[in-house]
């Protein structure tokens, strides 16, 4: 069988697992996914190529990187954070105006200009205006609209006693009655002015503006990472990578680059003739550990272990647009054993255990 061998170093990486987020924790080696989108990108393949792989490799160590995190609050909160006009209300982005920020840990207000850094000043007084126009609505509402509500409910009322002394059926019930429905139309009427004067000049202008909160979070961070990658593909599949792995330059985060240490074409054999103890980790096929073909056994006779995981391989997009990744079920390990009669694993001419998913 033909394959394609890549062997690669990292002096540093990050392979996110997608369900941390406080502290963004990494697989202690790539996802399928990781590198196949890798390799399409160096190929620039539009398309997707199917491929298998079989990834191992290892790292000297582990740590922790810090960095500031970011989160929009659904309100603004006028003590603390950073204040930030959006350039829109209704779609989660990144793109927004930083207004003013709060200068201490308590005591702050962006509306009464106390201890702020000011970054926008058109904007800053666009936000107090809008302030100052919540505040003589609330204002307003408390004091003449609610005058005006106090009437509305007194004259329905004294008419609903009135009703009481007349047959329904009568002229004067019906009068009356539609009286009641003037009222509340006109008490409806002015309650849908002032609520669509409040959701124009207010409520949409100020849903624009949220609070920027930051934090110190961590990412996880392996360091002088080195690994060997075989690909499964169709021969002009892996002709095109060969030619244009070296376009290969990171693998993880952008910034987690590559040096591309060889890259051959190599024959692959399932005939074993000696147990073979393989020096890195690697992501083991779950069903061949299973079934015993691959043995999570040091040589002394001590049970080893292996970690499971379900690591994305491909995606198809669902009908809104969004990614459904397709994942296969593995075994980290760093200590196994293929035996002589092993079915379903493969070595190279170097002697890698070539385990592919």
């Amino acid at each position: 069988m033909r394959a394609l061998r890549i062997v690669l170093t990292q002096n540093k990486a990050h392979y996110r697992k997608e369900e941390s987020l406080q502290n963004k924790m990494t697989y202690p080696l790539p996802p399928f996914s990781t590198v196949i989108g890798a390799i399409h990108a160096a190929c620039g393949f539009k398309e997707y190529h199917p491929m298998d792989l079989s990834i191992q490799g290892n790292y000297q160590s582990l740590s922790q990187q810090p960095y500031t995190g970011h989160a929009f609050l659904d309100s603004v909160m006028d003590d603390r954070g950073i204040l930030v006009k959006m350039k829109s209300a209704t779609l989660l982005s990144s793109s927004f105006d930083k207004v003013a920020t709060a200068l201490k840990s308590q005591g702050n207000s962006f509306k009464n200009n106390v201890t702020i850094n000011i970054h926008n000043h058109e904007l800053m007084e666009e936000y107090w205006q809008l302030r100052r126009l919540n505040d003589e609505m609330q204002a307003f509402k408390g004091t003449k609209l609610k005058r005006v509500n106090d009437l509305f409910k007194k004259r329905k009322k004294t008419l609903a006693e009135k009703k009481k002394n007349f047959d329904k059926k009568s002229e004067e019930f019906a009068l009356l009655t539609q009286r009641e429905k003037e009222i509340k139309a006109k008490e409806k009427e002015i309650k849908d002015a002032v609520k669509a004067f409040e959701d124009e000049h207010y409520k949409q202008p100020i849903s624009l503006y949220q609070s920027l909160t930051t934090s110190l979070k961590y990412y996880e961070i392996l360091h002088e990472v080195k690994l060997i990658i075989h690909v499964r593909a169709d021969d002009e599949t892996l002709d095109c990578i060969h030619e244009n792995v070296y376009s290969l330059k990171s693998l993880g985060r952008s910034e987690d680059f590559v040096d591309v240490v060889a890259c051959e074409l190599v024959e692959l054999s399932s005939e074993i003739e000696d147990e073979i103890e393989s020096e890195f980790s690697a992501y083991l096929n779950a069903d061949l550990v299973k079934q015993k073909e691959i043995r999570l056994t040091r040589k002394d006779g001590i049970p080893a272990s292996g970690t499971k995981y379900w690591i994305n391989k491909i995606y198809h997009k669902n009908d809104s647009g969004a990614r459904e990744f397709e994942k296969v079920r593995v075994v980290y390990a760093s200590n196994y054993f293929i035996e002589e009669d092993a079915e379903g694993v493969f070595y190279d001419e170097a002697g890698y255990v070539v385990d592919f998913n």
